[in-house]
């Protein structure tokens, strides 16, 4: 499937032609579970520039595709004709050429927003492909200790959230995002996986991230309303079909 991004969108002059390759879903058309391909449909809709989506089915990779990145899976992209394949670099490029004032910058300004939450997918990972019981409680509250830890950052008022001149002190922070109220690549990093993580762990575990992570959840639930992410995502069935065979039963 291919399609162009925003529809109907009108290409300017001198506007450079970007073609975006994403994982395809089970029925080989639709978008396919991939954090990474999410994360740079968010930052091209984000940037405003009009760009083409397509949808790769892996299971019968086209030759043309073939002969475009030999031995390379999506995402990539290509950009005026020359492909770019590693993900942090496509980033880089992306924030580097499509600049202001023509387009948006994404970069987070506070360091710490683009590691809040890092660890909490590969912490989510060994907690669902373990099959022994006796280990489920243990990698259960690893899980939560992360998540924990990026409910308390969005949480926290971020410095340029607190006025000084302000006899009373800001306690929590009303942001909508990590690094504030517009999203950024910290955001287009961390929204698909932890969107996975919600799916997947209730689907297969049972597990729900707890309703006391309130900063979490209205992160999720914001970013829920937005197009640059609904319009980008798997459906939850598509990520629960990717996780079928990765998510261990639980075996004595």
């Amino acid at each position: 499937m291919s399609m162009s991004v925003p529809q109907n969108g009108d290409k300017a002059d001198g506007e450079p032609v970007i073609e975006l390759f994403v994982k395809a879903g089970s029925d080989g058309e639709s978008i396919g579970n991939c954090p990474f391909s999410q994360r740079l449909f968010m930052i091209l809709w984000l940037k405003g520039v009009v760009f083409n989506v397509t949808t790769v089915d892996l299971k019968r990779k086209p030759a043309d595709l073939q002969n475009l990145a030999p031995g390379t899976h999506p995402p990539f992209i290509t950009y005026n004709g020359e492909v770019k394949t590693d993900v942090n670099k496509i980033e880089e490029f992306l924030e580097d050429v499509l600049c202001p004032p023509k387009y948006i910058k994404l970069g987070a300004r506070h360091p710490e927003s683009n590691t809040a939450g890092m660890d909490i997918f590969a912490k989510f990972s060994a907690f669902i492909k373990n099959s022994k019981p006796d280990a489920n409680e243990a990698l259960e509250r690893g899980l939560l200790k992360t998540l924990q830890k990026l409910d308390e950052y969005l949480h926290s008022p971020l410095p340029d959230e607190i006025d000084h001149n302000s006899l009373e002190d800001m306690k929590v922070s009303n942001r909508k995002f990590l690094d504030g109220d517009e999203m950024t690549l910290a955001d287009c990093n961390l929204l698909p996986k932890l969107h996975i993580v919600k799916v997947v762990a209730k689907k297969y575990r049972n597990f729900d991230i707890p309703k006391e992570m309130a900063a979490i959840w209205r992160y999720l639930n914001i970013a829920y309303t937005c197009e640059e992410f609904t319009n980008t995502c798997p459906s939850d069935k598509e990520i629960e079909i990717a996780y079928a065979d990765v998510a261990k039963r639980l075996v004595k």
